[in-house]
């Protein structure tokens, strides 16, 4: 999560918007993944499949995934409208999402943007809502349940390399970018 929460701080600090990323921690390093696009539901998805492609194939620990997003709370007492997506609601906050897994283990930290008048990145802010224990969505549960065998991880490598994701790509320096 530390390592989540810088790569969105330099991002905005140095570009002004946080790239989609999964940061995975393996037996052998660090590895980065970021997508082309989350322009749609499709992008999405592929992003999400590419993700737990990457945790198989590399043995992930640990895993954190970094997006920015439009957020929409309830208000105190009443429910949120399902009818309404956040990023079409007038009161709707920017943030950045890390949503980070070991194994048994699910985590979450928002991190409110907050800009500058002239629309800026200034900093995070805080967030203060109780953690969730359970996370669901197309974008949780990257992590297999066990290891998998070593074939299942070879035919994971492959796939990727067909895709055009090499070990290579994925243990580049995200800072020096």
């Amino acid at each position: 999560m530390t390592h989540a929460e810088g790569y969105a701080n330099f991002s905005m600090r140095q570009i002004g918007q946080v790239p989609p990323a999964l940061l995975a921690k393996s037996p052998d390093g660090l590895l980065h993944f970021t997508p082309n696009s989350l322009a749609d539901e499709r992008a999405k998805n592929e992003f999400a499949n590419t993700a737990r492609l990457i945790c198989v194939a590399y043995r992930a620990t640990a895993a954190v995934l970094v997006v920015e997003s439009w957020m929409k709370l309830a208000k105190p007492g009443e429910s949120l409208d399902p009818t309404e997506p956040p990023s079409e609601a007038l009161d709707r906050q920017e943030v950045v999402a890390l949503m980070g897994e070991v194994p048994g283990q699910q985590r979450q930290r928002i991190l409110p943007i907050i800009r500058t008048d002239a629309g800026g990145f200034f900093g995070f802010g805080d967030f203060d809502v109780p953690e969730m224990d359970e996370i669901q969505g197309r974008f949780a549960q990257l992590l297999p349940p066990r290891q998998p065998p070593g074939e299942a991880r070879q035919l994971a490598r492959t796939m990727l390399a067909a895709m055009g994701v090499t070990e290579q790509s994925l243990r580049g320096d995200w800072q020096g970018n």
